[in-house]
């Protein structure tokens, strides 16, 4: 894993650190519900409390939330650690406060479901567990021991013992319910803002090489002239400097220097250019463009265009959107990652619609997981093959979530299926992977519809 790589986890993860001052807040929410029901308690109802140590529970908290607002700054946040102390703390307290007020007979036990809820929501399945497995053991020990309730006149209040079995269980499987719920829902909302955000880069990124190559490109055209006129008075002079060898080195020196600029400019400009025609491209050149990074990896790539029954022979003429580019582009590494030996790639098109399918010789996608495919941070057990045939593959389902989300956006359906390849002249029956990427043609066509290219001038560029 790469350095950078370690940097974007662990940017991720504090990320999703929270603020101390929320849990103080909190805290002061809690402590002033603890004193209302104290002081209701024991003045409207009478009740016998040791009013001493319920205030030392309570002043313990107060005492903590002091110390967390004057030691540490007002943009404090919590680690996993921190949070997990944290919680524990606040669920201890809440323990004692119940053991001193009548154990499951308080019906305030329900509030032990809090501190799970906000563990499961704000911290990673281990520090879960532990504020789970902490809660379910304090609601097991007050079902036996705990302070009873007196009234003034010295009378036990307690409930049968069936309804105090039944609190005991009811808590039990909320404890287990909502905090299993409240996890599985606030990690599938943090793996989707992680993959979003991954997808924003990527297209950021794509974005930049694309702008980059068009003004290299634009800087290649307009500087081919002069160039051109250097190297030709530069060949001039070398012809009439026979008799001045000094001079005649410079003049050779410069010409030198203008094939080189030219080369260079030629060969950063094949990137691109961002003008009225080469927004646009033919279907063809925009799925070698995105398959050129793979195309000397090992396996061979077979590229496959032809029009529908119902289609021209001329292959449409697409914009050449980084979006397309890119997302065209994590498919085919998919497809070459995962195939055995070959890929094809075939586009169809009619005036409806353009296709594209992607089909490799591989082993397929899992049954299992076709439902899922194109989720974020997907994972899968790998087999020890696996891990040999590709060691860097972590199995995280980013790659396609990515491209999944950014050809969306440009209109595309996108199926995963598994099928048996038959490309010619070499038949088989061997399954293999198959992506199909469909568009209504008005989304992506070029020369027709709301997204035709505008004809006309290049404007020039402004620096």
């Amino acid at each position: 894993m790469s350095d950078r790589q370690i940097d974007l986890m662990q940017g991720q993860e504090r990320s999703h650190w929270i603020r101390l001052r929320t849990l103080i807040v909190l805290r002061w929410v809690a402590i002033t519900g603890q004193l209302i029901a104290i002081t209701v308690a024991q003045q409207l109802y009478n009740l016998q409390l040791d009013l001493v140590l319920c205030l030392l529970a309570v002043g313990i908290s107060v005492i903590s939330n002091m110390l967390a607002i004057f030691v540490f700054p007002v943009n404090k946040r919590l680690s996993e650690f921190e949070n997990l102390l944290m919680v524990l703390f606040d669920l201890l307290q809440l323990g004692f406060l119940l053991f001193l007020t009548g154990g499951l007979n308080n019906p305030f036990t329900l509030l032990v479901l809090a501190p799970v809820t906000i563990s499961a929501a704000m911290m990673g399945l281990r520090s879960t567990l532990v504020v789970g497995g902490t809660a379910i053991i304090l609601v097991t020990l007050l079902a036996e021991f705990h302070i009873p309730l007196r009234t003034a006149q010295g009378f036990i209040l307690r409930i049968p013992d069936v309804f105090i079995f039944g609190n005991w269980t009811a808590i039990v499987i909320a404890i287990l319910f909502i905090g299993a719920n409240s996890f599985r829902i606030s990690t599938e909302m943090r793996r989707m803002s992680d993959a979003v955000a991954a997808t924003q880069l990527a297209l950021s990124r794509e974005q930049k090489l694309t702008d980059l190559g068009g003004v290299v490109a634009a800087a290649a055209h307009e500087l081919g002239t002069p160039l051109a006129t250097i190297k030709l008075a530069s060949g001039e002079l070398i012809d009439e400097l026979d008799a001045q060898p000094d001079l005649r080195e410079d003049a050779v020196l410069i010409r030198e220097q203008a094939e080189r600029c030219r080369d260079i400019l030629r060969d950063m400009g094949r990137a691109g250019k961002d003008d009225l025609h080469l927004r646009q491209a033919p279907l063809s050149t925009v799925i070698h463009e995105a398959a050129e990074p793979h195309l000397n990896r090992g396996k061979e790539i077979h590229f496959d265009e032809a029009p529908l029954e119902d289609g021209s022979f001329q292959q449409p003429t697409i914009l050449r959107k980084p979006e397309i580019i890119h997302g065209l582009r994590n498919l085919v590494q998919n497809a070459v990652d995962f195939s055995r030996t070959t890929v094809w790639i075939k586009s169809t098109w009619n005036d409806e619609k353009i296709s594209l399918h992607i089909h490799d010789d591989g082993r397929g996608f899992s049954p299992h997981l076709l439902g899922r495919i194109g989720d974020p941070f997907m994972r899968r057990r790998r087999s020890e093959t696996d891990r040999k045939q590709r060691p860097e593959y972590q199995g995280m389902g980013l790659g396609l979530f990515i491209a999944k989300t950014l050809l969306e956006r440009t209109g595309a359906e996108l199926k995963f299926a598994n099928g048996a390849s038959e490309p010619p002249p070499h038949p088989s029956d061997r399954p293999g992977a198959i992506v199909v990427v469909s568009w209504p043609r008005g989304k992506i066509d070029a020369q027709f519809g709301e997204n035709a290219v505008p004809k006309g001038k290049n404007k020039w560029i402004e620096v």
